[in-house]
Parts: C-alpha cells; sequence; structure tokens
C-alpha cells in the first residue's frame, strides 16, 4: 500500500551499487557498468553486473536479474514493501501510504497485529537471555552448554540468542503482563497456552535451554526449548504430558509470523557465511548448528525438526546452489539423507553427503575430533545420488537371497529413473555398472545385470525424448535479414534511452519494424523527469510492457551496455540504420522481381514493376554511395 510516489523516489535515491556492494565485495568498475562474482550461484568468473544509470543488475551466469528491490528480497528475504521501507530509511525518506486505495485501514490493521507479534517475540527473547545471566536455576542450562562445550557469554551464544525458561508456570506470561502484551497475542505466537480448567495461562516453555528462531530480517518468530535434567520441585507438563514422556524438544507452534516447514535454523546467522563459501552445511538438530557455529562452520543450517521441505530448499536456494546434508551417521540420518532428496532436486540444489562415524552426531564429532577434521569429512563430501546407491546396495542384506537382490536392484532403477538433472541422466550407464559391480551382478547373476541395464536404457531413453527436441525442433532458426542490424540499433538506444529523442536519431528509425519498432516505441513512453531534472528510463515500467523474451534481453542490456558514450551509441545507431535501409531495399526489389514473373501477359502492371525496381535500384544505389 506505499504510494507510486514514494516508490519511485526511493528508486532514484538509492544507490543500488551500494546497496549491492554490501552483499558482493568483488564489485568494481568497469566503463559504465560494475562486475562482480553473483551472490546467487558459485562462480568463479564475474558474470554479475550492475548498471548504476538505470539502477539494475543482470546475471549473464544464472539469469538472475533485477533492481535494488529485487535484489533485497532475493538476498535478505524480504517482501517487496519490506524492502521498499528498508531502502527508504536507508536514504531518509518518508513512506508515504496509498489513501486512495479501499483497504488501506485493513492493511494498517494486518501490520500493526503482526507487529505486536514481532514485539512480544523479542520481549520474550529478551527475557530468555536474562534468565540464563540471572535466575538462581539457571546452572541447569548452563551445564547442559558447558557439556556441549559452549560457553553462554560467547559470540555464537548472544548471535543465537540462547536463554533459560524458568520453571515457574508464570514467569514469562507475568513478564509479559508488565510490558503491555495481552495474552491474546502471547498466546497466539505459542508463548502461552490457555488452562485446560478454568482461566487463565500458563507458559509453554518450562525448565528448558531455549533457542531463538529468526526469520530472513533477523526477527524471533518461534522458539525451540530443550529439555534439561529435573529439578525437584519442577513438574513439566507440557501439553498435559507428564515428566517422564516429555519430549527432548518443543518448538513453537506455527503462527501468522512462523510457518515451520518454511524456516530454517540458523539462516539468518548462517547466510553471510553461505555467500562467502558458496555452500551451506544441513544439520539435523539445532544444537549441531550452534556448536559447529561456535567452532568456527558457520555455514551452517538445521531444519527445525523437520524433514528438509521444498519451500525449505528453495528458502536457500536464494543464498547458494551447493548443499552438503550432514546428518547422523546411523539409521535415523540415511533416512532423513533419502527424505532430502525430492525437495533438493526441486529446488534446484546440488547436493552431496558427508558421512559421519556410525552413532557420531555432527556436535559430538567436532567436540571429540575438532573443526578440521570435521573440514576433511565436509569437503570429501559424496554426491547425494551415489550416497543413495550406496544405501541400497549396503551389507545389511543376504547377497545370496536372490529375492533380496531383485528387490535392491528393483530400488536403484527406480532412483536412477526418477533422476531429472540432464547431466546426471546422462551418466546414468555409468551409475548402473558402479550399482553392478557393487552386487557383483556380472559375474555372479549376468541375467539380473541385465534386467538391471534394460531399464536403465529404458529411463535415460525417456530422459533424451524429454530433455531434447525432435530433429525438426532442434534446426536453426532462420533469421530475417537486418536481424544484426535491429539488434545492434536496439542495443545502442537501451544503453542511451534518450537517443530516441534526439532528432538525428529519431529521423533515421523509420526502417524499423516488428518487434524492434515495439521496443523503441515503448522505450520513448517511458522516459520521464527524473528528480534532478532530467530525462531518463523508468526501467520497471519499460520491462513491464515487453514480452518475457525480449525482456530477458532488455533487462541484459540495461544492466550491462556496450556502449561507454552517448555519442559513440549515436555513431552505431545511424551507421546499423543505413545497413538495414540498404537490406530492405535488397529485400523489396527481389519481392519484386519475383512478382513481375508471376504477372507476365499483364502489360500495365509489367510496367508499374518495372518502374518500381528501376527506383529501389537507384535508391540503393544512392544509399551505397553515401
Amino acid at each position: 500500500m506505499i504510494s507510486k510516489d514514494t516508490i519511485s523516489l526511493v528508486r532514484d535515491r538509492t544507490d543500488i551499487v551500494a546497496v549491492i556492494t554490501e552483499s558482493v565485495p568483488s564489485l568494481k568498475k568497469r566503463g559504465r557498468r560494475f562486475v562482480g562474482l553473483c551472490p546467487f550461484h558459485k562462480e568463479k568468473t564475474p558474470s554479475f553486473h550492475v548498471n548504476p544509470d538505470v539502477g539494475l543488475y543482470h546475471c549473464f551466469g544464472c539469469k538472475e536479474s533485477g533492481d535494488a528491490f529485487r535484489f533485497l528480497e532475493r538476498v535478505e528475504g524480504y517482501t517487496f514493501a519490506e524492502a521498499v521501507r528498508a531502502l527508504a530509511e536507508r536514504a531518509g525518506i518518508p513512506i508515504e501510504e496509498d489513501r486512495s486505495a479501499p483497504s488501506v485501514d485493513d492493511a494498517q490493521r494486518h501490520k500493526k497485529e503482526r507487529d505486536a507479534l514481532y514485539a512480544a517475540m523479542q520481549i520474550a527473547a529478551t527475557w530468555y537471555e536474562s534468565q540464563l545471566r540471572e535466575h538462581p536455576q539457571r546452572s541447569f542450562a548452563i551445564g547442559e552448554l558447558a557439556r556441549r562445550g559452549v560457553d553462554p557469554s560467547s559470540d555464537a551464544a548472544k548471535e543465537f540468542r540462547l536463554g533459560y525458561a524458568p520453571s515457574s508456570w508464570e514467569g514469562l506470561f507475568g513478564f509479559l503482563k508488565k510490558q503491555g502484551v495481552s495474552p491474546a497475542v502471547a498466546e497466539s505466537v505459542g508463548l502461552v497456552v490457555p488452562r485446560s480448567s478454568g482461566s487463565g495461562y500458563y507458559d509453554r516453555f518450562r525448565h528448558r535451554l531455549m533457542f531463538s528462531v529468526h526469520d530472513g530480517q533477523g526477527r524471533v518468530v518461534a522458539f525451540s526449548g530443550r529439555a534439561l535434567p529435573p529439578v525437584d520441585d519442577v513438574q513439566d507438563v507440557s501439553h498435559e504430558l507428564p515428566k517422564d514422556v516429555a519430549p527432548k524438544y518443543i518448538n513453537s507452534p506455527e503462527s501468522p509470523i512462523y510457518v515451520k516447514g518454511a524456516t530454517l535454523f540458523g539462516l539468518w546467522q548462517a547466510r553471510h557465511a553461505i555467500r562467502q563459501t558458496g555452500r551451506a552445511l544441513l544439520v539435523e538438530g539445532n544444537f549441531d548448528a550452534v556448536s559447529l557455529h561456535a567452532r568456527g562452520l558457520q555455514n551452517v543450517i538445521a531444519p527445525l525438526g523437520t524433514s528438509f521441505t521444498v519451500d525449505q530448499a528453495k528458502l536457500l536456494r536464494r543464498y547458494t546452489v551447493d548443499v552438503t546434508l550432514l546428518f547422523d551417521g546411523d539409521a535415523a540420518g540415511r533416512k532423513a539423507a533419502r527424505a532430502a532428496e525430492d525437495p533438493c532436486e526441486q529446488a534446484g540444489l546440488e547436493a552431496k553427503v558427508a558421512l559421519l562415524p556410525e552413532q557420531l552426531d555432527p556436535d559430538e564429532f567436532i567436540r571429540s575430533r575438532g573443526s578440521e577434521a570435521l573440514r576433511d569429512i565436509v569437503n570429501r563430501a559424496r554426491g547425494l545420488l551415489e550416497y543413495l546407491i550406496d544405501v541400497e546396495l549396503d551389507d545389511s542384506f543376504n547377497a545370496a537371497d536372490l529375492r533380496e537382490r531383485t528387490g535392491r536392484i528393483e530400488r536403484v532403477a527406480a532412483l536412477l529413473a526418477r533422476q531429472k538433472d540432464p547431466v546426471v541422466r546422462g551418466m546414468l550407464k555409468a551409475y548402473a555398472d558402479y550399482a553392478a559391480s557393487r552386487l557383483d551382478l556380472v559375474r555372479s547373476a549376468p541375467n539380473a545385470f541385465g534386467a538391471l541395464e534394460r531399464k536403465v536404457v529404458t529411463a535415460a531413453r525417456a530422459a533424451r525424448v524429454a530433455a531434447y527436441p525432435r530433429p525438426s525442433e532442434a534446426r536453426v532458426k532462420h533469421r530475417t535479414p537486418g536481424y544484426e542490424e535491429r539488434k545492434a540499433i536496439v542495443g545502442a538506444l537501451l544503453d542511451f534511452p534518450v537517443l530516441v529523442d534526439d532528432f538525428e536519431v529519431r529521423a533515421s528509425l523509420g526502417a524499423l519494424e516488428g518487434e524492434s519498432a515495439r521496443i523503441v516505441s515503448t522505450l520513448g513512453q517511458c522516459i520521464r523527469i527524473s528528480e534532478r531534472g532530467e530525462k531518463a528510463l523508468d526501467p520497471v515500467e519499460f520491462l513491464a510492457q515487453l514480452p518475457p523474451p525480449i525482456q530477458a534481453f532488455a533487462s541484459a542490456r540495461l544492466a550491462a551496455p556496450e556502449h561507454d558514450t552517448v555519442d559513440e551509441a549515436r555513431t552505431a545507431v545511424i551507421a546499423n540504420m543505413k545497413k538495414l535501409r540498404e537490406t530492405n531495399v535488397a529485400r523489396e526489389t527481389r519481392e519484386t522481381v519475383r512478382e513481375q514473373h508471376r504477372v507476365v501477359g499483364d502489360w500495365e502492371t509489367e510496367v508499374e514493376l518495372a518502374r518500381h525496381v528501376d527506383a529501389l535500384v537507384r535508391q540503393r544505389q544512392g544509399l551505397i554511395r553515401r
């Protein structure tokens, strides 16, 4: 509901280079644009371009493009409105609401309600932190941290906002009341629970070590509380359960500001390290993430007590395409790795698996063997597909049992058949051979090996049919004469949009037609007077009016102009317009000559066409002589 004038003003006053440089320190000036390593995918050669003149960026590697608002949405996880507000605050611009919109009151009320929820969580996090420092029973939480080798006063403890929930029934509830937080608000974010009998509320988390869960903007949106050794006068009846079956972890319920399956524990703390290393380490538990972070491995995240979801994978994809699964070295860890296959596939993540010794989780491993030993295991991670094949072909079955071995073959074949990555699909035969060698099929069961090969070959053939066009579709499309000239003209005008108002340039644009004429016409319509009183292109409005294929070309050219000066661009336009007119005249001459052959016997038409051909020839000779 932010007014369009405010959005335009924020866009005009935002230095997109300054905004992007904070996340892309490699950004360097190159002519009119800036070039650096893309923050959205792993690369060694810079392909990420930023043009401060039009306020756009474009990566020629992953094709990601946009303006400063879009950049904050991708990098920080902001919504569009949040990105506008953040940049407005940065530029000192007051936000004006669009009062003409019929739902302004509803939007303001909705925002006020959400702000109250965020405020309640912030107050609760601060209170839990204070209890870890001051409460008489804090030694239970400090002892648990000490057992894990985490100092409660360390940077890691502060970054993750670790705290202690006391054993009293209404400690937090009473504090929230004093701070003016309504019980309804506290209940809606899961801080308190209504009593099952009578009226009133009690604290959801009691006598637990508290982990704060942050969203993409660093706001506390949930908590995870770990059970601690019992205190004699404490009965943990969380969720009405007796003490002996109380869950090891209690997590906040979902709320208007928190969706468990779309949030990653530790992502806020790990985001910079993930971008710097180009890789994320996915562990199973909160303590694993905190423990590794405290010992120097800071690109670590966890899925909040649930299987890794597609939404979580897509959220992670904003920061990196490379994820290493660092799960426990037991059956549960293998199950979690299997479950991560589909989310990684759907989100386009390149997943690997780092194998830990049996019965050791990442926290235990790094405490016993050190961070360098864990880094070595991470660096030796294997591809997820290879790992899953090995899991299916482990030594836990009787190789002499034909039925069981056939079942393993079927599962491996099904695993290979559902691979969608074209590169992986091209290696299916190699994976099949690997699986066969593990089962010793070539020597011991050639028929079974043949069956496996046939299944994989069928899958590979189906993949080729789906991935590649038919021969008739794969032919190089014919480009009409003048294509390169039109592309050069449009490109030069995109480099310097003000040229559409240049008298000499406008006089030469008559030969444009089709999509190139449409782009130039739209370009002229989107020129406006900037805040500084200069003519400038509104890139967002311009791109929004173009069809997707043209939009991609225009966005890339606006972000990475080829001409450094307006005179250079003007010369390119005029020179290519001359070539284009020559091409158009030659084409028209050929068409007229063909028409002459079709009208033989029609004297008047023949004479008229002959005169027209003569005029075209003279025009072409004149163009060539210039």
